[in-house]
């Protein structure tokens, strides 16, 4: 006899917070570890330098890695990227008490020494499918950044390049070796 585990919703991981830092992913439940110091060094990084330049224009919110974003229904998926980027234009006001409704307009990912290349690249695939308009993928063994765009070639960024807002952040610019240090 075949057993199938029921399939776990939104509102469900949104009211059981004693589940740790969780992502929903078809509503299946994926468990979360805890990130190392490298990995939390360069995501503050990144998000402290874009949430001042968002913050300065008037751009819209950046969110940290506690913030879920529902961005499929039936079955549910919620994601947590290490930054994200949501445009004035899409905040409700006041912001939701629950998961964010839709996907952030960009997602940041940084690369965790545990995470297979193909689920890291399988979360990118999901975050454009949702909507997103573009993805950072950081990655930390490589001092590289990958950026996604929806619809455009990929773009791999070096220790001796700078990172781009463009289109989508107008004039924000990062040295790659400023995620790094």
């Amino acid at each position: 006899m075949s057993m199938t585990k029921p399939l776990m919703t939104a509102d469900y991981l949104l009211r059981t917070p004693d589940l740790g830092r969780c992502e929903l992913v078809r509503g299946e439940l994926i468990q979360m570890t805890p990130a190392g110091s490298e990995h939390g060094s360069i995501t503050i990084n990144i998000s402290s330098s874009l949430a001042f330049f968002v913050s300065r224009a008037g751009l819209g919110r950046v969110f940290s890695a506690d913030t879920g974003f529902q961005i499929a229904r039936d079955p549910d998926t919620v994601r947590a990227p290490d930054v994200s980027f949501v445009a004035a234009a899409r905040l409700a006001s006041p912001l939701p008490k629950g998961f964010f409704p839709g996907p952030p307009d960009l997602a940041v990912e940084v690369i965790s020494p545990d995470d297979r290349d193909r689920e890291v690249m399988a979360k990118v695939e999901n975050w454009l499918e949702a909507g997103c308009q573009a993805v950072w993928l950081v990655d930390p063994r490589r001092s590289t950044v990958r950026v996604f765009h929806r619809g455009v070639a990929e773009q791999l960024l070096g220790l001796s390049d700078t990172l781009s807002g463009e289109p989508l952040l107008p004039g924000f610019r990062l040295a790659v070796t400023e995620i790094f240090k």
